[in-house]
């Protein structure tokens, strides 16, 4: 059973609080209608709602300030404020969104506009809610969500895949968890381009959390997907290693055993799930179920690799781990655009760090971030770019192609 949303109606206005609540109540919300808010947040939280809709002309700077208060306090800064402003005071009232307020209609309000935005408020409220912080993806109750509408169409095939890291761990217990962070937030990059190139434009990827991603795609696309992401993976995340680590490829670092160790360098194990008409897949829990045994037989494996969890004749989806062999792709020495500004002191760390968080949230090429910063000039990219691709045309003036942290590697 779907739950009831609350809707919170504030206004010292009776007739107003009376069309909303009618409104909102046959339209099968949950209303709380009150003329005033007290200094206390605290009968908002025992009220719990979902959506607050506030008579900014008929409330207090003192009951303003409580909207702040709300956004101030974790348990209650993802609930949407939406202010009800008199036209002919728009100019001066507009000023108390500096409040913590999230939207505003002018009053009297067009009551199915009202719920419109009231909906719209909710549905951003619940993605930003569920979403990671870091990457930005939906988080596990939205992939839940998703899983459970493609689960209802019998009749139309998937692939769910499951992406885990392995020795991410060792990692950040070496390096520290915010150039972890950073190994995340290219993680979820390169799924997102590999997805875009190689996947189909309702495909949808996800984080978990931690090092744990996932995708639904269809079988047709997934075993390009799960191919191109590992071998672009393989060649970029190396690069997070210090130059000493990346040429051993292993750190040193202490095992779940508490035993010092060599340890190799990141890898990715992908399990994959298909769902197709023929298969017996009924709910989330089996595919869960699935996708913990393939993985728990894939981490026993060296290198990144994929495996489905069985061969459906209509599909070319093999039962078999496929593992990446990284000597098959060093036929010519590779670095990252990146790498190489840095190598040559034509950027610092901390502006290429700066510039890389802004390439994979934003999905601009690396080289116009850079220059959008001020941080290069063209002459250095043309160079860059000449010695990170000598097979290309030496005299090329186009900075929009592909960065090393948007490879594609095709089979």
């Amino acid at each position: 059973m779907d739950k009831i949303a609350k809707i919170l109606i504030i206004s010292s206005d009776k007739n107003l609080r009376e069309v909303l609540n009618f409104c909102f109540d046959g339209w099968g919300y949950e209303v709380f209608p009150h003329d005033t808010l007290t200094g206390d947040i605290a009968s908002i939280k025992r009220i719990a709602p979902d959506v607050i809709v506030m008579d900014v002309h008929s409330a207090s700077k003192a009951q303003l300030e409580i909207c702040n208060f709300l956004k101030e306090d974790f348990t209650t800064n993802f609930i949407p404020i939406i202010t009800m402003i008199n036209k002919r005071q728009l100019r001066a009232q507009l000023l108390s969104l500096k409040y913590g307020v999230d939207d505003y209609l002018i009053k009297p309000p067009d009551p199915l506009d009202l719920r419109v935005r009231v909906e719209m408020a909710m549905r951003r409220s619940q993605y930003s809610f569920y979403a990671s912080a870091l990457t930005g993806l939906p988080g596990g109750r939205i992939i839940e969500e998703v899983l459970k509408d493609k689960l209802k169409d019998e009749n139309t095939p998937f692939s769910f895949g499951y992406i885990d890291l392995d020795n991410f761990k060792y990692f950040n217990d070496v390096y520290g968890y915010l150039k972890g962070d950073r190994v995340i937030m290219q993680t979820a990059y390169m799924l997102y381009t590999t997805i875009k190139k190689f996947g189909n434009k309702t495909d949808f990827i996800g984080h978990i959390g931690g090092d744990d991603f996932v995708f639904i795609s269809t079988p047709d696309a997934c075993k390009k997907v799960c191919q191109n992401f590992i071998l672009m993976f393989d060649k970029v995340i190396p690069f997070h290693y210090s130059e000493q680590d990346r040429k051993q490829g292993f750190v040193v670092a202490r095992d779940r055993s508490h035993t010092m160790k060599k340890l190799s360098l990141m890898t990715v194990s992908v399990a994959v799930v298909n769902r197709t008409a023929s298969s017996d897949i009924k709910n989330i829990v089996e595919i869960n179920e699935k996708v913990a045994e393939i993985k728990s037989y894939l981490k026993n494996l060296p290198g990144s690799k994929f495996m489905a969890d069985r061969r459906d004749p209509d599909m070319d989806i093999v039962p078999i781990p496929q593992v990446n062999k990284k000597e098959e792709n060093t036929a010519s020495p590779y670095r990252p655009l990146g790498q190489i500004l840095l190598e040559r002191n034509i950027v610092s760390a901390e502006q290429l760090d700066e510039a890389l968080k802004t390439h994979w949230k934003r999905d601009i090429v690396l080289g116009e971030v850079l220059k959008e910063l001020g941080f290069v000039k063209d002459e250095d990219l043309i160079e860059a770019l000449n010695i990170q691709r000598p097979h290309q045309n030496k005299n090329s003036q186009d900075l929009t192609l592909p960065s090393a942290d948007r490879l594609w590697v095709n089979q």
